[in-house]
């Protein structure tokens, strides 16, 4: 899977931009605030139609613009995807307006790293489930339907709980939507994370100099069927207002040598773990997909030493396309054959090598 060209207008700091990236390693090397991130967030855009670093797609329009384009080749196909502030997302395959995005996101497949990565293994369980709903919407047919169906019953719920007791009747409306699209991301979440687990662990072995032992879950909340965690909820619902069990509540359980990761893991060990949750949520859409992923990595070498910084390199796969940012040029060397990029005055160049 390669991505042979990237147009962006409009989108971030960039009134426009080209770039066409070569089918291994290439390498973005730039100061700070030049765009390079940009560059990696907008072929996630274009690619998965969601960003990394925005909750919002109207977030990343350009300051004064009424919109962004993001056009892109990969794979001899043709895809883009316009944003209007007035008229809301066009997306178009090969020249053709496509009435849903269910085709255009059977194209793309991405694994984005980013510094902040850590965060999945410290922060709120709000990262470990975006985690796994970005994996499920690339490893899984009718993960992305289903999301979007238990969220807009959630959002239904909730409403109705707010307004009170007087909308019983049409509360219960909605218990079969999300009952049903909630078991679907409980099921696959459950078969992915079991997947996941030793790939994580063998991603650690690989990248850490000390051997630690991991293990990874799913952790529900409630009760494991998703109906009786419902029925025995209501009364905390009606007391708090607000759906208590589901998805939404759910958590991906991390352990580094049988304690919890994120209070008890050292930070080295925690940017470990994270580096290879994410090599493991690459390998994995590789195993469900027949293909490996875009490899994205957004200046994520600045915190590591030396020995862990050469074992994620060995780990990339050398048939994947990678693209990787960093400030500092200092240890390029490391990385082996590659194309070497930079952005000066909002321009991208391509350095040659001697």
């Amino acid at each position: 899977m390669i991505l042979d060209s990237l147009q962006l207008d409009d989108f971030r700091c960039f009134p426009r931009i080209e770039f066409h990236p070569g089918p291994g390693l290439n390498l973005l090397s730039a100061s700070n605030a030049s765009g390079k991130s940009t560059l990696l967030e907008a072929i996630g855009v274009l690619l998965r139609l969601s960003s990394p670093r925005a909750s919002k797609l109207n977030e990343t329009i350009r300051r004064g613009s009424n919109g962004f384009s993001l056009q892109g080749r990969i794979e001899d196909r043709q895809l883009a995807c316009h944003l209007s502030r007035e008229t809301g997302r066009r997306l178009i395959l090969d020249n053709t307006l496509q009435a849903n995005a269910q085709e255009y996101l059977s194209l793309g497949l991405v694994a984005f790293f980013s510094s902040e990565d850590i965060e999945l293994v410290r922060g709120t369980s709000s990262k470990r489930r975006r985690f796994l709903d970005f994996l499920g919407s690339q490893a899984d047919v009718g993960y992305l339907k289903n999301l979007r169906n238990y969220e807009r019953a959630l959002r239904a719920r909730n409403f109705l709980l707010k307004e009170g007791p007087r909308r019983e009747r049409e509360l219960a409306a909605y218990d079969g939507p999300f009952l049903s699209a909630g078991s679907y991301l409980r099921r696959v979440r459950g078969l992915l994370c079991a997947e996941l687990s030793p790939l994580v662990a063998r991603h650690v072995r690989a990248i850490s100099p000390r051997g630690e032992t991991t293990t990874l879950g799913y952790q529900q909340s409630g009760e494991d069927e998703l109906s009786l965690a419902l029925t025995a909820s209501a009364e905390k619902e009606r007391r708090l207002r607000q759906t208590v069990v589901g998805p939404h509540r759910d958590d991906l359980a991390l352990e580094f040598d049988d304690a919890a990761a994120g209070p008890f893991a050292s930070e080295g060990q925690q940017r470990t773990l994270a580096l290879a949750l994410r090599l493991a949520q690459a390998e994995l859409i590789r195993q469900r997909r027949g293909t490996p992923p875009i490899y994205l990595l957004d200046d994520v070498f600045g915190e590591l030493d030396t020995v862990r910084r050469q074992r994620l390199l060995q780990a990339l796969p050398d048939d994947a396309q990678r693209i990787l940012t960093t400030t500092s040029w200092q240890w390029l060397e490391e990385a082996g054959q590659a194309i070497h990029w930079t952005i000066e005055d909002g321009r991208l160049a391509e350095l040659k090598q001697p």
